[in-house]
């Protein structure tokens, strides 16, 4: 359950982070929403995970990880940003990062 609520954080930060940029500045209002509800309710998931008993470092490593990856990577999707070889290699070490702390945790 911890696991799905994370998942939750991940997606509603990710969402707003992607939100943030399609509002170009706060100038495309209609994003706003997106924005504030999905850092809300990534900040709420977060926090309830972190109540449930995960660690706070894995909770976090895991979201903060994953969550850049994600945003680089829809980035490039949605808005064309520019993944270089250089970015990509960071990003595989950011997961592969994660996934050596949170196997340390067993």
């Amino acid at each position: 359950m911890t696991w799905l609520l994370l998942l939750g954080a991940i997606v509603s930060e990710v969402t707003a982070t992607l939100s943030l940029r399609a509002s170009e500045g706060f100038r495309r209002r209609r994003h706003i929403p997106a924005i504030v509800l999905g850092y809300l309710a990534s900040y709420v998931l977060l926090g309830t995970v972190l109540a449930l008993g995960m660690p706070v470092g894995i909770a976090y490593a895991v979201w903060a990880a994953l969550g850049v990856a994600a945003t680089a990577v829809l980035g490039r999707v949605l808005f064309r940003d520019r993944i270089s070889v250089m970015t990509a290699i960071g990003l595989a070490v950011i997961v592969g990062g994660v996934i050596l702390v949170e196997a340390g945790t067993h």
